[in-house]
């Protein structure tokens, strides 16, 4: 059997890195064909000389000589630059591309991927959110499989049965590290308590949006375009010990769910290996040990990143690319300690307020949404 051809956009990340060891687990069904970052040259060096790729590409330019350098003796190609990552992902012999990179940064590769007709395993989450509609027309145009790779998704994912329509898709969420938080609270945590997720193991940026549940609010949007369906057959539910992963109700009000224990590589090798499922030596669900599963309604009133989530989506357009660009801006801008945590969701709701609102947009619509939304985020953000 030939081996899939895998190319990992953003393989220093959690995900990249997880994705690394479903193919170290299975040498015989996949390789490395590429591997991408944005700035971690040291460890795109050391997966380099691991897996042997056929090529790595360094999105910072700045780093593309040390990188060169560092892989002079072994016969990989290196490349650098954003138009770098476009191009890799076009090569004749790729059979997946894994859309790992985090934030908007990851929209043009994952789109050059659906022209050359690469099955897309998708957990880059702003893709969908910033211009879900582009995307699916795309996917449509191309004939290009999209496979959920977000555990909620990919639960979701394999709940379907082809033919029996759907009444509504549940995501569950963990609640994250503020569950209990009131929102006097609320304005005193700190950067360390937010990057302390109680459940998953995650890069900083998902796990801030984690703890604002702005990341839940992304995969809301996300299901939209998934799975067809409307914003009102889109449920969350707070499940802590994010046993669940999500769950799909039928027209006849039967419910299916997928469980497991929290660990990425399972919902990131089902995509690489699907329709089939392969053996994994991931840990397996005690249900002895399972002595309470528990749901909460989320409170958007402690967690407004939520509810400007269904906003967005409700208005559509290039409102989620506003909602989207914001976010990252006041995310990092939380991360260097210059605004606090409830001030994040407020910078995004008069973001989307001020950045003009456009019913239909091109991809360069995109483009300038997401550049004006960063800027006067930026302005918001101040000093």
């Amino acid at each position: 059997m030939k081996k899939k051809q895998i190319v990992i956009l953003g393989s220093t990340g959690s995900i990249g890195t997880q994705a690394l060891k479903v193919i170290e687990e299975h040498p015989d069904l996949y390789e490395a064909y590429a591997l991408t970052a944005n700035n971690q040259v040291e460890l795109l060096a050391e997966q380099a000389r691991k897996f042997m790729p056929a090529a790595v590409v360094i999105a910072n330019e700045a780093k593309y000589l040390q990188l060169k350098e560092m892989l002079a003796d072994l016969p990989i190609q290196v490349y650098a630059g954003a138009d770098a990552l476009c191009e890799i992902v076009e090569a004749k012999s790729i059979d997946v591309v894994l859309a790992s990179m985090v934030g908007y940064a990851g929209l043009r590769p994952t789109m050059n991927a659906i022209r050359a007709g690469k099955t897309i395993a998708l957990a880059n989450k702003e893709t969908l959110v910033v211009a879900g509609e582009l995307i699916n027309a795309l996917a449509q145009q191309y004939k290009t499989p999209i496979l959920p790779v977000d555990s909620e998704h990919s639960a979701i994912f394999q709940c379907l049965e082809p033919g029996n329509a759907l009444e509504k898709v549940i995501l569950t969420a963990s609640g994250g590290p503020f569950r209990k938080f009131t929102i006097e609270e609320l304005q005193h945590v700190t950067k360390e308590q937010a990057l302390k997720h109680p459940n998953w193991d995650m890069g900083a940026k998902i796990t801030i949006d984690s703890a604002t549940m702005m990341n839940k609010g992304f995969e809301v949007i996300e299901a939209k375009w998934l799975f067809g369906v409307r914003p009102d057959q889109i449920e969350v539910v707070v499940h802590p010990q994010s046993v669940i992963h999500s769950m799909v109700q039928f027209e006849d009000g039967a419910v299916k769910a997928q469980l497991g224990v929290p660990d990425m590589r399972l919902p990131i090798q089902y995509a690489f290996s699907y329709p089939q499922r392969i053996k994994a030596s991931f840990d397996r669900l005690d249900f002895m040990k399972m002595t309470e599963l528990t749901f909460e309604q989320p409170d958007i009133k402690r967690f407004r990143c939520l509810g400007l989530a269904y906003e967005a989506l409700n208005r559509g357009g290039n409102m989620a690319c506003i909602l989207n660009a914001a976010n990252e801006a006041v995310v990092a801008a939380f991360l260097k300690d210059r605004i606090p945590f409830l001030r994040m969701s407020e910078i995004i709701e008069e973001t989307m307020a001020k950045v003009a609102f456009i019913q239909t947009p091109t991809y360069e619509d995109y483009v300038a949404t997401d550049s004006e939304a960063r800027r006067v985020a930026s302005c918001l953000i101040g000093g």
